[in-house]
């Protein structure tokens, strides 16, 4: 049996797409970079100025437009959703993302990088984006987090 698994995420910072770049290694599986058509500069992206983009984003729940397409999601049977955790719950670009494809019978599966954030709150509301999916437990990953870690984590989930 073939499990075609894709590793999708969203990385301002870096610290999100080193992590799914790992993961997709680990579960050899393909990687798709969420980007938006405006990319963010340093000042969209201070959370400390309640008038910059990510700010207004937030607030009002606006959905940033993506650049690419996944092609052939049709083809994953499992896709895993990454992003760094901003206001205790997913970027808007997130949801956006799900709400553009068909998840109906797929295993989707969130992680997120933060400093000290869960990813609970952000599991809750992204459900609600996509909930044709199989939504199998997140995880909140440190870039730390081995190889290993991530495999041991594929196999609890029974991705691999």
């Amino acid at each position: 049996m073939s499990n075609r698994i894709l590793v999708a995420y969203f990385s301002c910072g870096g610290d999100t797409a080193m992590v799914a770049k790992q993961l997709a290694q680990a579960a050899g599986a393909d990687l798709f970079a969420i980007k938006p058509t405006v990319p963010y500069t340093q000042a969209d992206l201070d959370w400390n100025d309640k008038n910059s983009r990510t700010s207004v984003e937030m607030r009002t729940l606006a959905e940033p437009e993506i650049a690419d397409r996944v092609e052939n999601m049709e083809s994953y049977d499992t896709v895993f959703v990454g992003f760094p955790i901003w206001w205790y719950i997913a970027p808007t670009i997130i949801n956006g993302f799900l709400k553009s494809y068909d998840f109906s019978g797929k295993n989707v599966v969130p992680f997120a990088t933060s400093g000290s954030s869960g990813i609970e709150k952000a599991e809750a509301v992204l459900m609600s984006k996509a909930p044709k999916a199989n939504w199998l437990p997140g995880k909140l990953i440190k870039n730390d987090m081995s190889l290993d870690d991530m495999k041991s984590w594929l196999k609890e989930l029974g991705i691999m």
